[in-house]
């Protein structure tokens, strides 16, 4: 079985070129002979050189991607990896990836192996590239520019192995057939991250440090750097830095097997390498609180994105799943009341706090402006098509919670009373062909790196100016006023404002999963019964009620993700992850 498996890898790059090729009339594509298309021949002609590399960009979202979990015959979405934390509930109870880090029921036998097999057959086309660019018609200089670019391709699939499962088998330059003996043991999880690093630090060489024009999204130095800073972070953070399971012969493979406070250091430079820089700036708007970070989300140009994946002009993937039913969404993952009750007041002062002029009979009003960019709650404002078919637009304001009250309701096309309002464009509509955003979607952006940076010098030096400095920018950008953090805040304080702001900024971006499991604090954001909202209205009085959702188990195996068991039956060298 798993000859049988690498034959499909290795003609999987090939088959799509093919299609690529052949649906293509014009240019050089179009010229280009494709009944015999094969290893020679695809690296023999310069268009079906950049396409193959292409390809292995369309990739690198997966794991980010909020319909990444699917149930059912005909693949339902059931939400993404946000769904598998306590930032939302899935969408459907049919059984899925998602479902099944809810409830604790995650193993090698019910989890996708998306991760698995997605970045292992991109590493090895990244292989077959660099293997046979050297022979390609094209020029030195974007032969330079097009091996660093797979370099970092290559980093990048392994850097979704080990945040998946800790230290994985490092393949080198190997291209392995279905007639090898392919090797499965793992590398130590210390050994991959010094990989990753290398190729970043490789690639970054000969890359700009930004990507403009026809190769904006490409790889950039930038991109190296920040990948690198990120990769850092998590190998410094305490799932990692301290094997989590200690005592048994595999400790090595899981986490580093003695901790290491210069772990921060190396993650704090890192992330003050792309800052210093001044090549990325956060996206500022003054004319309206918080409107430059909803606003970011709908450019496909912008100073804030450091990674991206790119997208066709003209879409409404988002609104898609994330609308509600009356807006033709469907299957989005739908945000939890812990989520947000996280958000502070607009003074920047948390909803606990006596003095923060919170009202839970008023719960929206005077919040962080990013809540309302972020959920989808009673009252929202969205544009709504006034009739199928027809291109007007107007202003909706609708009651979306509420038993009876349509199809929005809670209970009816909501689980928790909330529906997602992140990265959502406030002028596009789901199945209207007028009303579309031309968004790209964020891998990594200048605002992680300044959190990135901030987390990681205030475990190394504690909370500085600097550290104050970088998390104050981003508040000041949502609109808190207030910004300012509170003065003399110490490590532990700092800390906890760090994880907040972490949660809030980058909610539905693929962090909080990974985040509460390298502070290696799952077993208690996980380990919950989480909440939704009910409003109920009678005239004019307004009766607001946290009601159960569900409630999530959490066990100590569930830090890292089982390797798929299919993957563990082929060889026995293939050690599983502790607890599975």
């Amino acid at each position: 079985m798993r000859k049988i498996y690498f034959q499909v890898v290795a003609c999987s790059s090939l088959i799509i070129l093919c299609f690529l090729a052949s649906c293509k009339k014009d240019g050089f594509l179009g010229q280009t002979q494709t009944s015999n298309l094969n290893g020679a021949t695809v690296f023999a002609d310069s268009a079906n050189t950049v396409a193959f590399l292409s390809n292995i960009y369309s990739n690198v979202g997966f794991s980010a991607s909020a319909s990444r979990f699917t149930y059912g015959p005909i693949l339902n979405s059931n939400g993404g990896i946000d769904a598998s934390s306590d930032e939302a509930e899935v969408y459907d109870s049919g059984g899925s990836t998602a479902l099944a880090w809810e409830t604790g029921t995650i193993n090698g036998a019910v989890v996708t192996d998306d991760a698995y097999k997605i970045s292992y057959t991109n590493i090895r086309s990244v292989n077959q590239l660099l293997t046979n660019l050297p022979k390609a018609p094209i020029n030195a200089f974007v032969k330079t520019q097009m091996k660093a670019e797979g370099r970092f391709l290559r980093a990048w699939y392994y850097a979704q192995l080990v945040k998946h499962y800790g230290g994985v088998h490092l393949v080198g330059d190997s291209i392995y057939t279905y007639t090898d003996n392919i090797p499965a043991i793992r590398n130590t999880y210390q050994e991959c991250i010094n990989y990753i690093v290398s190729e970043c630090d490789a690639a970054a060489q000969d890359l700009p440090f930004t990507q403009s024009g026809v190769n904006y999204g490409r790889a950039s130095q930038g991109a190296c750097m920040a990948l690198k800073a990120r990769v850092l972070l998590y190998a410094a953070s305490p799932l990692f830095n301290l094997a989590p399971i200690k005592g048994t012969k595999n400790d090595a493979l899981v986490g580093y097997t003695s901790y290491s406070k210069e772990r921060w250091k190396a993650a704090e430079d890192a992330a003050l390498v792309v800052i210093s820089k001044s090549a990325y700036s956060l996206n500022l708007d003054n004319s309206t609180p918080g409107i430059g970070f909803r606003d970011l989300f709908t450019l496909r140009y912008n100073n804030e994105y450091i990674f991206q994946l790119m997208r066709p002009t003209g879409n409404s993937d988002l609104e898609a799943l994330f609308d509600p039913p009356s807006r033709t969404g469907a299957h989005g993952a739908f945000p939890l009341q812990g989520l947000v009750d996280a958000f502070p007041m607009s003074n920047g002062k948390a909803i606990t706090d006596p003095t923060s002029g919170y009202n839970p009979q008023n719960p929206y009003l005077r919040r962080d402006p990013r809540l309302d960019f972020t959920v989808i709650h009673d009252q929202t404002q969205l544009q709504n098509r006034l009739a199928p078919g027809t291109s007007a637009i107007n202003i909706y304001q609708g009651t979306f919670n509420g038993v009876g009250a349509g199809p929005d309701a809670v209970h009816v096309g909501t689980k928790t009373g909330y529906y997602t309002n992140k990265m959502l464009s406030p002028t596009a509509v789901s199945q209207d062909f007028e009303h579309l955003t031309d968004r790209v979607l964020p891998l990594i952006r200048y605002a992680e790196v300044l959190l990135n940076y901030a987390e990681a010098a205030n475990e190394y030096e504690g909370p500085t100016q600097q550290v104050y400095q970088a998390v104050e920018a981003i508040r000041q950008r949502a609109g808190l006023v207030p910004y300012q953090l509170p003065t003399g805040l110490s490590q532990d304080g700092m800390r906890l404002a760090i994880q907040n702001e972490r949660r809030i900024e980058l909610a539905f971006e693929e962090h909080r999963f990974w985040d509460v499991r390298r502070w290696k604090i799952a077993d208690q954001t996980d380990n919950i019964q989480t909440k939704g909202m009910q409003i109920d209205r009678n005239g004019n009085a307004v009766t607001y009620t946290i009601f159960d959702v569900r409630k999530r188990n959490f066990r100590t195996a569930m830090y890292l993700w089982p390797l798929p068991q299919t993957e563990v039956a082929k060889s026995p060298s293939l050690i599983q992850n502790p607890g599975y």
